[in-house]
């Protein structure tokens, strides 16, 4: 079986060290999402050495939205020259996936990149999409998937992210429906945001069993922002899906858009080893979901090289076992990518 990239299928031994979670190009700015109250107050033209911490905590529109192709293609050399061989780019419909960018992005930076397909959390839904039935729209993911998106024929090589509020709103509702028999029907994965909420992953585990989905065909994603006890991670993994930690990088326990305090990386690394110790090492990816200017080191962010360059070492220290590091980055997300054949729907 071979990995759909930009760039057209591969062996997903070539993939090398993948990170599963992240976008290249995005635009997540909106007035209508719950948090946009707090960048409206005091929005910037400019990310400069004096408001770079203010940028980078609270997150106004010049942080949400990254177009620049060049810029983009700079981060990848650095992620490339670190070790890296592959970006799963999350973004799909509406957040600013653009295939034929991504694909000059892949070709000019050396590094492989998986596209996403579907829709994210119903502030970002194209209006059209509320007149489609989850039919229609698990029809027009399958024809992503097998042809390419529209007359590029670049191939999505995920499903996902697809975007979960909490409670989850009947329009996401209908949108993971579809993305569940796409996935069934392709055996591509598929990657869930959940809510931000402790219960958001179960049940959204309780969705893909009731449509007899194979777990394994199911990322779920931010449980480094979702669940913070051992115990339910663990719970989360019994389940059968691959749990994803995708917020290296984020070191400060402010959260904006939630009351929670968030981990840094040592107690990321803290979770996943006992997840490893518990035996559910082969369940784990690993990412940063850069999403936001201030994470490129244009910006004087961390990068996408973050994990080789300073997660790996620290996963050597407080991982028991050193064969972990390579699951984890290579050959589990390898295992994940590639297309295997869902149950069918009930």
């Amino acid at each position: 079986m071979t990995v759909d990239t930009v760039l057209g299928p591969i062996d997903p031994a070539e993939l090398s060290h993948v990170q599963t979670h992240e976008h290249l190009l995005w635009s997540l700015a909106t007035p209508t999402t719950p948090w946009a109250q707090l960048t409206a107050v005091a929005d910037v033209d400019e990310i400069t050495l004096q408001n770079r911490y203010w940028v980078r905590r609270h997150h106004p529109g010049i942080d949400l939205v990254q177009s620049d192709a060049d810029l983009a293609i700079q981060e990848l050399n650095a992620y490339r020259e670190s070790g890296g061989g592959t970006i799963v780019d999350a973004t799909c419909v509406g957040i600013g996936r653009d295939p034929l960018r991504l694909r000059e992005i892949s070709l000019r930076s050396g590094v492989q990149v998986v596209m996403g397909s579907g829709y994210y959390t119903h502030y970002y839904h194209p209006p059209w999409l509320r007149e489609q039935s989850a039919e229609r729209i698990a029809d027009d993911l399958v024809a992503e998937l097998t042809h390419g998106v529209g007359d590029t024929g670049i191939k999505p090589g995920i499903i996902g992210e697809i975007g979960m509020s909490w409670p989850a709103h009947p329009e996401e509702l209908k949108v993971l429906d579809a993305a569940l028999t796409a996935a069934a029907v392709t055996g591509r994965p598929v990657l869930i945001h959940p809510g931000r909420d402790r219960m958001a992953p179960f049940e959204l585990m309780d969705l893909v069993d009731e449509r007899g989905i194979d777990p394994a065909r199911i990322v779920m994603c931010h449980v480094d922002r979702t669940l913070f006890d051992p115990a339910d991670v663990l719970a989360l993994a019994r389940r059968g899906c691959y749990v994803e930690f995708d917020m290296f990088g984020r070191e400060a326990s402010y959260y904006p858009f939630a009351d929670i305090d968030m981990p840094n990386d040592a107690g990321r690394l803290d979770l996943i080893a006992a997840a490893c110790a518990a035996g559910f090492g082969d369940q784990l990816l690993l990412a940063q979901d850069v999403c936001h200017k201030t994470s490129l080191r244009h910006y004087g962010g961390e990068g996408y090289a973050h994990i080789l360059d300073h997660v790996v070492p620290l996963m050597h220290r407080k991982l028991e076992d050193p064969a972990w590091v390579r699951a984890l980055t290579t050959s589990n997300p390898a295992r994940m990518l590639s297309p295997a054949g869902g149950r069918r729907t009930k």
